[in-house]
């Protein structure tokens, strides 16, 4: 069984977490710059069993597309297309930015470290992931 990767796009930086190789735990893993992403992610599969690759789907707190979401579509169907073996997926990324910033001062962080966006957009990619494993949606990829 492969890990799953986590993507928090961004247009500028792009945070990513990935679970240990049973998939247990989701954990923060790197934050990349967006140009440099597609070979981050092709390099990381091709030294790591991955099976499914997690994208935030950027939506308004209404549902609709945010001004992320055309950039962040044209590097999903750009990555399935590159890494037909492995399993893409959108996941709801809805509020995770804001679970990270509370997560990050839960955790008895300094304020130089709260306000590092690379910090928040890792935390965020765990975050997406964490919940994608809890979801039903989880359920159904990983057997179908």
């Amino acid at each position: 069984m492969g890990r799953i990767l986590a993507v928090d796009y961004g247009t500028k930086r792009t945070g990513l977490a990935v679970t240990d190789p049973l998939r247990i735990i989701s954990s923060p893993l790197e934050t990349v710059p967006t140009h440099t992403l597609t070979d981050w992610v092709v390099k990381y599969t091709a030294e790591n069993p991955v099976d499914i690759i997690v994208v935030g789907k950027p939506l308004q707190s209404d549902g609709s597309p945010s001004a992320t979401f055309p950039h962040a579509q044209g590097w999903l169907r750009k990555i399935a297309a590159l890494l037909p073996a492995v399993k893409v997926v959108w996941y709801d990324e809805r509020y995770t930015s804001v679970m990270a910033k509370q997560a990050i001062i839960d955790s008895g962080a300094g304020k130089m470290r709260r306000r590092d966006k690379a910090v928040v957009d890792r935390v965020s990619a765990a975050i997406i992931l964490q919940g994608y494993m809890e979801s039903a949606q989880y359920r159904q990829d990983d057997n179908g």
